[in-house]
C-alpha cells in the first residue's frame, strides 16, 4: 500500500535525524542523503497533485 503525506513527511524526519543520530555513519551518509532527496521530490510532488485537486474542486463548487 502507498504511503500518504504525512508518513513520506514522517520518513523523511526521521531520515533527517539520521544524520544527527548515533547511527550515523559516513559510508551510508552519501546514500542516505540520495534516498531522502528522492523522498522530498516525491513528497513535493505530492503536494503539486493534491494542490490541483484542491483546485479542480474549487472550479466545480464556484459553478
Amino acid at each position: 500500500m502507498a504511503k500518504n503525506i504525512s508518513e513520506k513527511i514522517d520518513d523523511l524526519k526521521n531520515g533527517v535525524e539520521w544524520f544527527y543520530s548515533d547511527e550515523f555513519k559516513l559510508e551510508e551518509a552519501s546514500e542516505k542523503y540520495k534516498d531522502m532527496t528522492t523522498l522530498a521530490k516525491e513528497i513535493e510532488k505530492d503536494l503539486e497533485n493534491l494542490k490541483n485537486d484542491i483546485k479542480v474542486i474549487e472550479e466545480d463548487f464556484s459553478k
